[in-house]
């Protein structure tokens, strides 16, 4: 008979999300209540698969989460497996490593929680085989170093799982949380790894089955798609088949939409509403959250940019008819069409059209801008957490490269807002 467990990480339970809350308290609700659906369908399809355990390989918290609303649910949740007979494995992570939860809360005979020395439970099974799952926690929420020299060697005989919490060769955008390198991991002898940490998803079958699971519930559109656990079947012969099951109830997508050509208020409507319907068909989750990217060229480029508060309406009243239909943002990068005689600028001489010129030749090359640009961008990245400060560039050009982008798209807000384009109500 196959011994079968579910794989997941990265829960981070009760996440805040401050950027959405902001925005549109709705979705913050949504989204914010999606991490206990996704775990407590995670239970589901444990008890519905009657697997023999559940691994979570650390950051089941977001940061040092005291909330006793977040312990009951945990500890009802838990309970449903041990009333099952599903044994449950935990790790801590970088997140979760100073969690009082999970240092004091009286959790079922099931539940293994690994301390900061690794340890092995070997498991009797009605398979031809036994299972010993090997596991070491965070002490503190850093581990710069590798901790795969305090594992202990596999139980010989048995099918070996070890769960480890890691930026697993240096991924971009993580900070190096208990380092190392696949080939390394290969070489320990274990059959599969659980790990936890990296948000997307990725399996490596060679010497040994190599799975990050990555998060179970996108929190933004940086961790678009729609996300799943991992159910692991080891079968009679020891063969291990990975399978994904989505269970996240909200996925957050970008939904590409080129207006090229399109020059009537009305008409960019449609087919705003059109791209939206298609992506929401093709969408598993219950709910779509969707960043709108519009892109192309248009005669409707400054009145976009100009009428951004008109522009959302439309967009949120289209995701309002479609149902389980949100809209995270909409982007705009559409631009006039090359030699319109409709481009919104004044002719030469021209206070917007002076003004545009001492932007572009003066201001956005002006070294004291471009250090004051620097300073704040580099201010801002010193207080983001370390899996988000790639986005601001990984490296000087990169920073440069995108600082530029943004003074130029902030520039254009700013002569859309002074250019006097008739707006779709003066139509």
């Amino acid at each position: 008979m196959p011994f079968r467990f579910i794989h997941t990480a990265d829960i981070h339970l009760d996440s805040p999300l401050k950027s959405l809350a902001l925005r549109n308290p709705d979705l913050a609700n949504l989204i914010g209540a999606a991490t206990r659906t996704a775990f407590s369908r995670t239970v589901d399809l444990a008890r519905d698969k009657q697997v023999d355990a559940l691994l979570i390989a650390g950051d089941l918290y977001d940061g040092a989460q005291t909330s006793m609303k977040t312990a009951l649910f945990l500890s009802a949740e838990l309970a449903r497996l041990h009333e099952a007979g599903i044994k449950t494995f935990l790790i801590r992570g970088n997140h979760d490593a100073a969690s009082r939860i999970t240092c004091e809360l009286t959790l079922p005979d099931s539940v293994t929680t690994f301390s900061g020395r690794a340890e092995a439970v070997t498991l009797e099974t009605d398979a031809p085989f036994d299972v010993a799952v090997h596991g070491i926690s965070f002490n503190q929420p850093h581990a710069p170093e590798s901790l795969l020299d305090k594992f202990k060697p596999p139980v010989e005989g048995a099918i070996n799982i070890a769960m480890l919490h890691t930026s697993l060769g240096g991924a971009p955008g993580h900070n190096p949380y208990a380092p190392c390198q696949p080939a390394e991991l290969e070489a320990m002898g274990f059959d599969y790894w659980a790990l936890g940490h990296i948000h997307q998803r990725s399996v490596q079958c060679t010497k040994a089955t190599i799975v990050m699971p990555g998060i179970p519930q996108g929190r933004d559109i940086g961790e678009a798609g729609a996300k799943s656990v991992n159910l692991v079947t080891i079968s009679d012969d020891c063969s291990i088949t990975v399978k994904e099951r989505v269970i996240a109830p909200a996925q957050f997508e970008r939904v590409a939409i080129d207006l090229t050509g399109i020059e009537d208020w009305a008409d960019m409507v449609a087919a705003l509403e059109r791209a939206l319907r298609a992506a929401r068909t093709e969408a598993v989750c219950d709910h779509l959250v969707a960043r709108l990217d519009l892109s192309g060229e248009t005669p409707l480029a400054w009145r976009l940019r100009r009428d951004t508060d008109l522009l959302a309406s439309e967009a949120e009243a289209i995701a309002g008819s479609i149902d389980g239909t949100w809209i995270d943002k909409v982007a705009n990068a559409c631009r006039l069409p090359a030699g319109s005689a409709n481009t919104g600028e004044e002719t030469s001489g021209a206070p917007v059209h002076e003004l545009r010129a001492l932007i572009d030749e003066e201001i956005l090359k002006s070294p004291s801008f471009r250090t004051q640009m620097a300073d704040l961008a580099n201010a801002l990245t010193s207080q983001l957490p370390g899996e988000v400060r790639a986005h601001l560039g990984e490296d000087e050009a990169a920073r440069e490269a995108l600082l530029d982008a943004l003074a130029a798209e902030g520039a254009e807000d700013v002569l859309a807002r002074l250019q006097a384009v008739p707006g779709p109500e003066d139509e």
